[in-house]
């Protein structure tokens, strides 16, 4: 069975480019070997210890740093454990979106290796009275790869709002946060309590009442001009589609 990146619902998402013509979505996550900012700065960063002070730092502010509240986009999980996404159009409130990923946050740092990462997110379910990032069962892919199923949550774990507090401050950027104490429900410190995180500004691009998209806006270009998320390869590092199926 093709996968549903390649089916006519996508028509609606395709992202406009700077000519006034839309640039065509492949399900397929090479070509985009070289990376740009975000994912450049992730792959070259070095894995900091879990006191990390500058995130701790951070983790004090009482107010972000995003003056214009754009809409962001965070992937983030225990190096052993599983991946969980949250979309935020306000990082001071809680998350517009909320999920915990099919995948573990090991293969998702070797789709970011690839440089291109593009996750799409199906919905068979349909409900006139709810909006589509309010549906709850999700068909999960990973660069046109099936990773299995996932279920959006209503409320934030511990761990996933220890995370989400520390990055209030964070605009964008990529690195190793501090686990929560064990006493606030984290995991004991080490290796496997290590929390991993790409945080990244989109743009988001509603295609209908079932579609949208969230393109990554490249820090280098820090959303201005035309290539901006894209690296200089013409495809945003990471791209994110939520669609409802008819």
């Amino acid at each position: 069975m093709p996968s549903f990146i390649d089916g006519p619902t996508f028509r609606s998402l395709l992202r406009p480019s700077t000519n006034g013509r839309r640039t065509k979505i492949s399900d397929s996550g090479g070509g985009g070997g070289g990376g740009g900012g975000l994912f450049r700065m992730f792959k070259l960063m070095p894995m900091l210890s879990s006191g990390c002070k500058m995130v701790a730092l951070l983790g004090r502010h009482n107010k972000a740093l995003l003056a214009d509240h754009a809409t962001t986009v965070t992937l983030f999980g225990h190096r052993r454990g599983r991946v969980s996404l949250a979309i935020h159009e306000d990082t001071r409130a809680p998350p517009l979106f909320l999920i915990e990923l099919p995948m573990l946050t090991s293969a998702l740092h070797r789709e970011i290796s690839s440089g291109v990462v593009k996750l799409a997110l199906e919905s068979d379910t349909r409900s006139a009275r709810r909006r589509l990032v309010e549906e709850y069962v999700w068909a999960v892919y990973c660069n046109g790869r099936k990773a299995g199923y996932a279920i959006r949550r209503k409320e934030a774990s511990d761990d996933e709002r220890h995370v989400l507090r520390l990055l209030r401050g964070v605009s964008m950027g990529a690195g190793v946060l501090p686990a929560a104490p064990e006493k606030e429900g984290g995991l004991p410190s080490g290796p496997d309590g290590e929390l991993t995180y790409v945080r990244a500004r989109v743009e988001r691009v509603v295609g209908s009442k079932d579609s949208e998209a969230f393109y990554m806006i490249n820090p280098e270009e820090g959303g201005n001009g035309g290539d901006s998320g894209t690296g200089g390869g013409g495809t945003p590092e990471l791209s994110i589609f939520l669609v409802r199926m008819k």
